[in-house]
């Protein structure tokens, strides 16, 4: 790696002096050979190849050495985020040069909104900070050391998603499924709002990991409901649900806060529907499955609509604004 150094450091210095017009004010008349060399510095000692008072010029070097850093933290969340391929010589290249070791478990958060996410990430055990598709993301280091009661604290009052713990071989994963949950909530914000974790809706999102095949579930299993009115199909959904769920009427009763005569009723139009199939334990699983992926997806699409609605309101609302007011508004 060290000898593709020379050809990276030139093509970052002109990356970096598209992509950051301050950094170019920064260097001045600055030749932008003498760019390259601090940068190539720079890497050869955040990789370990030389201490930095081995640098003959480390006034330029410390204005170039940030900028290596946080562009080898990009690359590494990409690569954890799997946005990217891990590179042939793995990660610890890439780790050192991010200032970030790479920890053998990491558990992502994903954010609805980008707001004092570097102190968010500082609190968190100093987590790696990137975007997935607009969305702020970070990977907490360590997972056991960050406790529920902790992330709670962190995260109140934001609309956030907590993936599940994996190998750091596994984060694209975590941060799947935390993305996934989030889109799943109502996203709502203020002092009372929670963070969701995917440990607490593990069913749920395996239920829902691909809603195509949640249609042709609840279509094959429920297929007896459909000439039914709506009501009359909702109250017998429920019905075989509490039954399915409790293991008989008088515990279905309960369920549903109505008498066991008014549950054996219902079970008795149920089965005349269904036939002997629901004395099949594997029937009466894949029934279950079908009406929570029912139920399931009927929240989800209700959902969407809603943060549909709400989305188009807030864009007719929007009005032009100067660059001055708009600072106001945003609060810088």
């Amino acid at each position: 790696m060290r000898n593709a150094l020379p050809g990276l450091a030139e093509e970052v210095v002109a990356e970096l002096q598209r992509g950051f017009p301050a950094l170019a004010a920064l260097l001045g008349d600055t030749p932008v050979e003498e760019a390259q060399w601090a940068l190539e510095q720079a890497l050869l000692t955040v990789l370990g190849y030389q201490k930095e008072s081995e640098s003959k010029r480390p006034a330029l070097t410390s204005v170039v050495t940030p900028m290596p850093v946080a562009r080898a933290r990009q690359d590494l969340f990409e690569v954890l985020a799997g946005q990217r391929e891990t590179p042939e010589e793995g990660l610890g290249d890439l780790a050192r040069a991010a200032g970030w070791p790479v920890p053998d478990t990491l558990q992502a958060v994903v954010l609805a909104t980008p707001a004092e996410a570097p102190q968010l990430a500082a609190a968190l055990g100093h987590a790696l900070i990137g975007t997935v598709d607009g969305y702020t993301c970070l990977f907490v280091p360590d997972p056991a050391t960050q406790t529920r009661a902790r992330l709670e604290a962190a995260l109140k009052g934001r609309a956030a998603a907590v993936g599940h713990a994996v190998p750091a071989t596994d984060t694209a994963s975590s941060l799947r499924w935390a993305r996934y949950l989030l889109t799943l909530g109502p996203g709502r914000v203020g002092p009372e709002a929670r963070p969701a974790f995917v440990d607490d809706h593990l069913s749920a999102l395996l239920l829902l990991q691909d809603e195509s095949l949640a249609d042709a579930l609840t279509s094959r299993w429920l297929g007896p409901l459909e000439e039914l009115t709506p009501r009359q199909s909702e109250r017998l959904e429920v019905t075989l649900l509490a039954w399915l769920e409790g293991g008989g009427a008088p515990e279905a009763a309960k369920l549903l806060h109505v008498h066991p005569q008014t549950v054996r009723y219902r079970l008795r139009q149920i089965e005349k529907l269904f036939g002997p199939v629901l004395r099949d334990p594997r029937t009466r699983f894949e029934l279950e499955m079908a009406l929570r992926s029912r139920r399931l997806m009927a929240h989800v699409r209700s959902y969407r609509a809603r943060a549909g609605r709400r989305a188009r309101a807030v864009a007719s609302s929007i009005r032009p604004l100067g660059m001055a007011r708009e600072a106001r508004v945003n609060g810088l």
